[in-house]
């Protein structure tokens, strides 16, 4: 009677844990679905208004991922990133507002492990400030609508700017550029 008490229980315990997984696993891949599709209101390709909001909103609007980058100054691990060796031709935007940052021609394989570019796309889409931290002289770079960390720049680049903008690709969304996508499908018929 014990014995069949106790397998009763251990079945019950084993359902109840695989429900509640099922349901945590569902719940964490709607709010996976919901970032990717959901930008904050704040977000556009085409407005160039400054954007200020204090931490804490930042924090209510993007994923745990962009606000680290963004809001923290944080770095992603070197090689993880899906742009780093990507090679489609389109425009490179801030992932926290839409602000146009780099254009794909102006992108070059470095080997440092995160998005390169030699040349923002406008003087006034980034923001170039001092950086003393970590014990090291460097330039950060921000993004010039919302101020959110993008990476560092270096003089170590090609010609023509000599520059290397090391971006950390989390704070990076692509579009294709639309001559490219006209091209493609023409040639598909």
């Amino acid at each position: 009677m014990k014995a069949s008490l106790i397998w009763i229980l251990i079945f019950a315990l084993g359902s109840m844990n695989c429900s509640y997984s099922q349901q945590t696993t569902k719940k964490e891949n709607d709010t996976t679905m919901q970032e990717k599709e959901n930008k904050p209101a704040i977000y556009s390709k085409t407005d160039k208004s400054k954007v200020e909001m204090p931490d804490a909103e930042w924090q209510k609007v993007l994923s745990p991922e962009v606000f680290f980058i963004a809001r923290q100054k944080g770095t992603e691990r070197p090689w993880t990133s899906k742009y780093e060796k990507f090679a489609e031709k389109g425009t490179y935007y801030c992932a926290a507002c839409g602000n146009a940052l780099f254009q794909s021609d102006t992108k070059f394989e470095s080997g440092c492990g995160w998005p390169s570019f030699y040349e923002p796309i406008s003087k006034t889409s980034i923001i170039n400030t001092p950086d003393n931290s970590h014990g090291m002289v460097r330039t950060e770079v921000q993004c010039g609508r919302c101020k959110a960390h993008l990476g560092h720049v270096f003089d170590d680049g090609p010609p023509p700017t000599g520059l290397r903008y090391c971006i950390n690709g989390v704070i990076l969304d692509f579009e294709k550029a639309k001559e490219a996508e006209k091209k493609y499908e023409k040639g598909k018929m």
